[in-house]
């Protein structure tokens, strides 16, 4: 079974970096990926909390952006408390896992994704994710440090090794989220070009809406194309 990749996206503190990758190898998960870290990569800091969890700080690799940290995966799923005013599966960490664990099992590339500690994930990064992960807390104290969040999703993980076998049948190849990211850019080149994504004020809320809907349905990479087939054939000029 693939591993569950964690993904930073604009963490500020080094030594929130350097605990999340202790938690992470606590429960043997090593892939972590930073995106546009404040204080740059590497970081000295990382290393003093890290405790010896090298494995996973030698490994990290840095992205400009959320696009190109998830280009290679299937299916990412956001650890948030806030549905962003979108509407997606949320499930409860245990819920989130199982699921995450069900599609590696059967050869998908899956992630965790988590946000900057003062304002968490934007709805921009949330609109490409498959569905959201929240962590239920006292309502009087929410607030869970970076590394409690990913230490909760890595323990998670680790109960569910060996629920899944390669026993499976093999389910279809899912799209990677480079080709989904590619269809999008697709659809919303026609739709700008024929002005549907009007007015401008409201292109942001309609361009996540409609991403929303195809992230939802998990398509298999030959559903990708045949929705970019789709798109080619409406777009064609039919003076």
């Amino acid at each position: 079974m693939s591993q569950l990749v964690i993904i930073l996206v604009e963490p500020q503190l080094g030594w929130n970096i350097g605990s999340v990758a202790r938690a992470m190898l606590n429960y043997g998960l090593t892939e972590l990926r930073i995106v546009n870290p404040r204080d740059g990569w590497p970081n000295p800091d990382a290393t003093a909390t890290a405790a010896g969890a090298d494995l996973v700080l030698g490994n990290t690799k840095v992205f400009p952006n959320f696009r190109e940290a998830t280009a290679d995966l299937n299916i990412v799923y956001a650890s948030t408390v806030r549905a962003h005013d979108m509407v997606k599966p949320v499930y409860s960490p245990r819920e989130g896992i199982a699921k995450l664990s069900e599609n590696a099992s059967q050869g998908a590339r899956v992630a965790m994704a988590f946000g900057g500690e003062s304002s968490g994930l934007v709805s921009d990064d949330v609109s490409l994710c498959e569905g959201i992960v929240t962590v239920h807390t006292n309502p009087d104290f929410s607030s869970l440090n970076l590394a409690h969040a990913v230490g909760i999703m890595a323990y998670e993980w680790s109960l569910m090794q060996g629920t899944y076998s390669h026993s499976h049948k093999e389910a279809p190849s899912l799209a990677s989220k480079e080709e989904m990211n590619l269809f999008f850019d697709h659809l919303e080149s026609e739709l700008d070009e024929r002005g549907f994504l009007m007015p401008i004020k409201k292109r942001p809320g309609m361009v996540k809406n409609i991403r929303n809907i195809f992230t939802r349905l998990e398509p298999t990479q030959q559903e990708v194309r045949t929705l970019r087939g789709i798109v080619r054939y409406l777009s064609r000029d039919r003076s």
